[in-house]
């Protein structure tokens, strides 16, 4: 069964399943009656909860099933719409990988060549052999920053060339998360290959043909459809009074070897500078591998072009061939600091047993979007809840419930 087309002048304010009834108190969009579960577990989530707020888009085979927002996009009050987007943190890192597989679809990028054929300064220190594939899977030896204070980590364009400087560690080779330094790798490939930023890539090599605005690289610019919740939960608040990082990292000291490593890759002195106050800094720099800011609709229809190989809309976005090499997994080997992830090209394996070949990239507190080819599945998921409780719960609860309501669909 179709949804019902969700009309841009009425969806603000339409609130519906497919077969007429009404959705939860609280929640606006549409969705399909057989997805009646996982909306309610969403409502229970954002619907109730003062002062947060998210959205929730899925679509099988190109067809939208479920898009529904709830809650509010700041503490004042301000209601969540189907045009708010939120940063998605390491789920952006999925989006540039999105940008240079449409690169390497038009032919001007081969994943198999050094990363110094299209950025020649990358070469330095014994860095030549270094391959986009490695690169995109985490094994460039590239994981810690280099030294910068938090003014230099705003420079993204400073940080590029840091890297392309830099030597490469005893990592080399061996998956080990670049939590950030991928997204500023992914950058100067890109900006190499094209002369453009990776924020004027994600307008005109996805936002613009996926037809979306919901997808910027940073803060959404002024009359933008966009328009970016402020943060709000726990973090936030400890962010604001200036003592996130003392905690972080007196706790990262009582950790195993592995679980340090991610922090280590993200934490410089001033870090929770870049969250504070009304207009956190972290949404005025590019850093693609952490502050995108997406609406769950966008996100979910641009892992929908994954999902059917590479066409969104009868419009061919990316050739299926590419499409394959984006499924394939390229290390099988346990990441050394997330313990779990098998890497692919940029997105890492999704852990679902009702999933094996799904893929996607899941951000710090739990937005993301993932895709299932086997079943057509796309997921787009964002809040503005910055809560490390809440961080695992949303996909736990929420995944399941997806999968069961699909097989409800196949019947």
């Amino acid at each position: 069964m179709s949804m019902p087309e969700i009309s841009p002048e009425v969806a603000p304010a339409t609130a519906m399943f497919s077969d007429g009834g009404e959705l939860p108190a609280g929640v606006r969009g549409i969705a399909d009656h057989r997805f009646d579960a996982v909306v309610r577990t969403f409502a229970r989530a954002f619907a109730r909860r003062p002062g947060i707020g998210g959205a929730l888009a899925i679509s099988v085979r190109g067809e939208p099933v479920v898009d529904i927002w709830a809650g509010s996009a700041d503490t004042a009050g301000r209601l969540w719409t189907d045009n708010t987007g939120t940063m998605i943190y390491s789920a952006s890192k999925g989006v540039s990988a999105t940008v240079l597989a449409r690169l390497a679809d038009r032919g001007l990028l081969d994943y198999s060549a050094p990363v110094a054929e299209y950025w020649p300064e990358f070469a330095a220190n014994g860095k030549g052999a270094i391959t986009v594939e490695q690169v995109l899977s985490h094994r460039a030896g590239l994981s810690s920053l280099p030294a910068a204070d938090m003014e230099e980590v705003l420079d993204h364009e400073l940080m590029e060339e840091r890297l392309a400087a830099a030597k490469p560690d005893r990592l080399l080779g061996k998956p080990i998360y670049h939590a950030l330094t991928v997204g500023w790798l992914m950058a100067g490939i890109a900006r190499s290959i094209t002369g453009r930023s990776m924020a004027q890539l994600y307008r005109s090599e996805i936002a613009d043909p996926l037809a979306v605005d919901g997808i910027h690289l940073g803060r959404p610019p002024v009359g933008a459809p966009t328009v970016a919740a402020d943060f709000v939960g726990s973090v936030k608040d400890r962010a604001d009074r200036g003592v996130l990082p003392a905690r972080v990292v007196a706790a990262s000291l009582r950790l195993p070897r592995p679980l340090k490593a991610p922090l280590a890759s993200i934490h410089v002195p001033g870090l929770e500078g870049i969250f504070a106050g009304e207009r956190p800094r972290i949404l005025d720099t590019h850093m693609p591998a952490g502050n995108g800011v997406c609406t769950a609709s966008a996100l979910a229809k641009m892992y929908s072009a994954l999902a059917c190989d590479g066409v969104v809309d009868g419009r061919r976005f990316l050739s299926a061939s590419t499409v394959r090499e984006l499924e394939r997994v390229r290390s099988y080997r346990l990441d050394r600091a997330l313990a779990v992830p098998f890497w692919h090209l940029g997105y890492h394996s999704f852990p679902s047993p009702r999933a094996p070949r799904g893929y996607g990239h899941i951000g710090a507190f739990g937005s993301g979007g993932w895709v299932d080819p086997r079943s057509g599945l796309a997921v787009g998921f964002v809040h503005n809840r910055m809560s490390l409780a809440w961080a695992p719960v949303d996909n736990l609860f929420l995944v399941p419930l997806i999968h069961q309501a699909l097989r409800g669909t196949r019947a």
